[in-house]
């Protein structure tokens, strides 16, 4: 971005800094700060408050669509990834019909283009979306008629990193608007045994890259909405991570997985951080032809500030989970959640991750081996 583009970083961090001044900026301001960039510095105040804009209604209802996985087909792939969508939207639509409207509808990680682990990187991208494109123009018909937002996961191709695959969040409004997309923050390295590693490129795999060109409030986006402040992660386990978007100001986090998570992860995100989570699996997908029907589905849930279950799936097959969320008494109360990181900065700064970042910067894996090959010697923790 630069002054040209209507908002610029440094301008967007000037006038965005705390609460009064977070409410003064427009909601185009902050929807075009989220697609083109963020700050250069962190919206962050170190006063237990936080950025946030003008909120649309004081309560809002939550969707989370527990919905099939089903690979694309390589060989018929306009059609297969066309009914992946046609099936989402088949859902937006039940999703607002008995039950009433949605103001979010929130899907897992690969519900347009599907998982399949033989994929290399080739056939990924190939199976991979852009962003905008005819499957976000399906799904933002959808969002335009019923005036609710839509958040959904994706493999997505970039442009700006053609060698690249991305698993991407993205953030759709009722408009019809991509409003941000959010990068998976990392992969966990060295979990498979070393020799079969995911080759999607996450933050962390191309860091300083990644600041250079979107600036460091984007390395944990928290995208400031009329609906609530929403962050979005795939990452599991990584507690700090999330413990870091409630500090930026995260209400709303909304967690995607594929093939299971522990339930004890997603609690805690609520209980320790004080906000809202909700995860969306897969469901039961008898129509993926490459794993069993009920692989690690089920499960989706929304979990209140203090780590109580709200509403959770009680079957593993396609459901939708809801909830409505008193966003505006939440906002009136909430603040940072409270922690004392004087104790223990000093052990944060010293320690070093298994593996470091930016290993992607100079070599793209092509496919699960490559990728176990190329990382075989990059730990940076003796064996």
């Amino acid at each position: 971005m630069d002054e040209n583009d209507g908002v610029s970083r440094r301008s967007l961090f000037a006038a965005g800094t705390g609460l009064a001044a977070g409410a003064a900026l427009s909601w185009t301001d902050y929807a075009q700060a989220a697609v083109k960039g963020g700050p250069d510095k962190l919206n962050f105040t170190p006063d237990g408050r936080y950025a946030t804009v003008p909120l649309a209604k004081d309560t809002i209802s939550l969707g989370v669509a527990q919905a099939r996985v089903v690979p694309v087909e390589l060989t018929n792939l306009k059609q297969t990834r066309r009914a992946n969508v046609q099936h989402m939207v088949d859902l937006i639509d039940a999703a607002n019909g008995f039950s009433g409207p949605k103001d979010i509808i929130f899907f897992h990680e690969f519900p347009i283009t599907g998982y399949y682990h033989k994929w290399n990187i080739n056939d990924a991208r190939r199976a991979a979306i852009e962003i905008p494109g005819e499957e976000t123009e399906m799904l933002a018909r959808k969002a335009r008629e019923y005036g609710c937002w839509l958040v959904f996961g994706s493999y997505v191709r970039d442009p700006d990193w053609p060698e690249s695959l991305l698993s991407i969040t993205t953030i759709m409004n009722g408009k019809g608007e991509v409003v941000d997309k959010h990068w998976k923050a990392r992969n966990i390295k060295g979990f498979f045994g070393g020799d079969f590693e995911l080759f999607t490129t996450t933050i962390y795999d191309v860091l300083d890259r990644y600041v250079e060109m979107y600036g460091a409030d984007a390395v944990l986006p928290v995208t400031r909405t009329p609906i609530g402040n929403i962050a979005t992660s795939s990452v599991q386990r990584e507690p700090e991570l999330f413990r870091a978007f409630a500090m930026k100001g995260a209400e709303i986090i909304l967690r995607t997985a594929t093939g299971g998570f522990n339930p004890i992860d997603m609690q805690a995100t609520s209980l320790y951080n004080g906000v809202y989570t909700a995860v969306a699996n897969n469901a039961a997908s008898p129509e993926n032809p490459y794993y069993f029907a009920d692989a690690g589905g089920g499960g989706s849930a929304i979990y209140a500030p203090d780590g109580e279950v709200m509403k959770i799936a009680k079957t593993a097959f396609e459901t939708l989970v809801t909830a409505r969320i008193p966003i505006a008494n939440f906002r009136t109360r909430n603040r940072q959640p409270i922690v004392h990181s004087e104790l223990f900065m000093p052990v944060f700064e010293q320690y070093r991750s298994r593996y470091g970042p930016n290993l992607f910067s100079d070599y793209q894996p092509k496919d699960t081996a490559d990728s176990g090959r190329y990382l075989r010697d990059k730990a940076r923790w003796p064996k």
